[in-house]
């Protein structure tokens, strides 16, 4: 496989199952579309490792094929032959092969559950995953401002894993803690809009702001679950479409 092969794969995965940061990877410049889709095909690959199976002791084992790919890029020697490591051991360094592990153990989680008794563990579960992905991209494009860019991912987290709350209530999931659900949703979107606000105080590098463009939606999202929080919002497409083209043009 050569590299743009791999990166072309890549980009496959992520256009189909993760539609919403393709169109944002899309339109960065060039050279970060090719940190981005390895990474990104990474965290789809990630996420679903734990649903594809009922049998915990094989979800385990999925997680531990990605933590065992990891080390490899880590130790600097042979890597496995795959679409998305091969690609990905040319993007990672030391720091984001350790950040992506934890990546990967925060999604054990998802293997007897999701369960959460409390909104702080919910929130530092979104922080270890989508807090964890978008710092890399960020700090691998450039950027220094950690808890900026974890805010950011925060606030991405809260908004996708609210939009996606209810289909896991119908499959037997508890993507919230025990209590109210409306209360859950509101308190959870407004934790969201906080953290989006404490980035919005931070300046990132010219260079990684493209990284950012997967927040064109984010915060329409979470106004709108702490507006209504028993519905599920439809953003309007071409609105959405607009917003990631001014959000590309600002940048």
């Amino acid at each position: 496989m050569t590299p743009d092969e791999g990166i072309a794969a890549c980009a496959g995965l992520v256009q189909r199952g993760d539609p919403g940061r393709f169109r944002a990877v899309m339109a960065a410049p060039v050279d970060l579309r090719r940190m981005l889709f390895p990474l990104y095909a990474f965290n789809l690959e990630v996420a679903r490792a734990p649903w594809l199976t009922q049998e915990p002791m094989i979800a385990e084992m999925r997680l531990q094929w990605w933590r065992d790919a990891l080390a490899e890029i880590a130790g600097g020697g042979p890597v496995r032959r795959h679409e998305v490591v091969t690609p990905l051991a040319a993007t990672l360094d030391a720091q984001g092969t350790r950040d992506l592990d934890d990546l990967v153990d925060a999604r054990r989680a998802d293997i007897d559950g999701p369960r959460f008794d409390t909104q702080a563990d919910l929130v530092r579960y979104l922080d270890r995953t989508s807090g964890t992905l978008l710092w890399t991209a960020a700090r691998l494009a450039g950027a220094g401002d950690e808890p900026a860019a974890r805010d950011a991912g925060l606030a991405q987290g809260i908004a996708n894993w609210l939009v996606a709350a209810r289909e896991l209530t119908a499959k037997g999931r508890h993507p919230l803690p025990p209590g109210d659900a409306a209360a859950q949703v509101r308190e959870l979107a407004e934790t969201g809009l906080s953290a989006l606000g404490r980035f919005r105080q931070a300046r990132m590098p010219r260079d990684a702001r493209p990284v950012l463009l997967v927040l064109s939606d984010t915060r329409p999202l979470l106004e709108a679950f702490a507006r209504r929080p028993g519905e599920v919002p439809r953003l309007n497409p071409l609105r959405s479409y607009l917003r990631l083209a001014w959000a590309a043009a600002r940048r």
